[in-house]
């Protein structure tokens, strides 16, 4: 069976426009949105997310995958259409938007570099949908999240970020929304992008997230928990070899 992952990331030869752009922000005020290379919005739900962001007044980088055209909320291993066939960004985002937010946000086709971009001092929330890798590079790096969550074990993961390790904020997604095809709406985008990014509760979640990121850089460091145990494993696998 194949399944479309869409096309491979570009070779890593230069220092990213991305980081350059990131350079230029105050710290810990850019949002960063993207839903992994499993995830592809509908063309709605891709609509709401950029008058979102908009609303927001936050800055952003928001990498955008074309988007597949139905009435789902979005598809998983799936690709839209891919601009290779000659779709520019513009072509599924609001009219205007890349003008009016040019100085606010950064829009990027398919692919950017996450580590790279969580990593930054600028970057102060994402917008995830809650993989495995993508909490942990979160966590590791104290970026606080707006959970987003689709398929298999990403609800889990988001209840875990959100009830357990409060250092996120769940989107609230319902049959009752746009069309009733579970759309979440440009509000609700706003509301919990200002909640991380602007109002006091956001202050709570990043204490906690930073906390979590010094317990995590020490279980990662030499004496560290995950340190010995992996030191562990190598030590029998010599043996046994």
């Amino acid at each position: 069976m194949a399944i479309p992952v869409g096309p491979p990331p570009p070779p890593v030869t230069q220092r990213s426009h991305v980081l350059d752009w990131l350079d230029l922000q105050r710290t810990e005020t850019v949002v960063y949105v993207s839903f992994g290379s499993g995830g592809t919005l509908s063309a709605k739900q891709t609509i709401e997310l950029a008058y979102g962001l908009e609303l927001s007044q936050q800055r952003f980088v928001w990498v955008v995958r074309p988007p597949v055209e139905n009435d789902a909320s979005g598809s998983y291993l799936t690709i839209g259409n891919d601009d290779r066939g000659g779709n520019i960004i513009s072509d599924y985002l609001p009219d205007g938007f890349l003008s009016r937010t040019h100085n606010v946000g950064l829009v990027v086709p398919t692919w950017a570099s996450q580590t790279e971009i969580l990593g930054h001092a600028s970057v102060g929330g994402c917008i995830s949908n809650c993989g495995w890798n993508s909490s942990m590079e979160s966590i590791v790096n104290g970026v606080p999240m707006v959970a987003w969550p689709f398929y298999a074990d990403q609800k889990m993961n988001a209840t875990m970020l959100t009830e357990e390790f409060g250092v996120a904020v769940r989107l609230k997604v319902s049959s009752s929304s746009i069309d009733g095809g579970g759309v979440v709406g440009r509000e609700e985008i706003k509301t919990m992008v200002r909640r991380i990014m602007v109002d006091k509760e956001g202050d709570s979640i990043r204490t906690r997230v930073k906390e979590l990121k010094h317990s995590a850089h020490e279980a990662l460091s030499e004496g560290g928990t995950s340190y010995c145990s992996l030191s562990q494993v190598a030590k029998d696998c010599e043996i046994r070899l």
